[in-house]
C-alpha cells in the first residue's frame, strides 16, 4: 500500500494511491480527486500538476 500526500487550502491529505479513481478540474485553481468508495477531495493545484504529483509519489521507491 503506497501513501501519497496532497495539499488542500483547508489542510493536507494523506491517502492511498490505489484509491484515486479520477481527477476533475474545479474552480479557483483547484482539482477534485475522486476516491474509490468515497466522496471527492478538493485539493489545491491544477489537474495536470496533481496528476504528475500522484504519479511521481506512487512510483517513488521510498
Amino acid at each position: 500500500m503506497k501513501f501519497i500526500s496532497l495539499k488542500s487550502r483547508g489542510g493536507n491529505y494523506l491517502l492511498v494511491a490505489e484509491n484515486v479513481a479520477w481527477l476533475r478540474d474545479y474552480e479557483n485553481g483547484q482539482t477534485q480527486v475522486g476516491m474509490v468508495g468515497g466522496t471527492p477531495l478538493l485539493v489545491a493545484g491544477k489537474l495536470e500538476d496533481i496528476a504528475a504529483s500522484i504519479l511521481e509519489q506512487a512510483n517513488s521507491t521510498e
